[in-house]
């Protein structure tokens, strides 16, 4: 699945809806900002949603004067694309070359291998 890119600012937005069970109001979006410390503008929101929508993230749905809003791809199909994504910018598709950067430059732990080693056994069970 390629889902396009989003930048930082759309992402904070999908991550509330995703946080919301993938589907949440204009007000709960507005307010999850607030928790987060955000002062962004209702115009600067409703940008941002209106490019989400435009992208194929969001599914927008008018109900009254209240907007909802749907994510069309779940938070895992998109962190799966943009993986999928770096993967064939920097590594040339090698997920090997990746995990080799993060323990050359000590951006993985022991402890780390132990969860992602114990990880991978489970899911050869499975």
């Amino acid at each position: 699945m390629n889902i396009q890119s989003i930048s930082d600012s759309e992402l904070e937005l999908m991550k509330i809806i995703w946080n919301q069970g993938g589907t949440a109001w204009y007000s709960q979006i507005m307010e999850a900002l607030i928790q987060r410390g955000c002062t962004w503008q209702k115009n600067t929101v409703i940008t941002l949603l209106a490019r989400l929508t435009e992208k194929g993230l969001l599914k927008p749905n008018k109900i009254g004067r209240r907007n909802e809003y749907i994510a069309v791809c779940s938070e895992a199909d998109y962190q799966a694309s943009q993986t999928r994504t770096l993967l064939d910018k920097l590594y040339q598709g090698s997920a090997k070359g990746l995990v080799s950067t993060l323990i050359q430059r000590e951006m993985l732990t022991a402890k780390d291998y132990e969860e992602i080693r114990a990880f991978w056994e489970e899911q050869k069970k499975g």
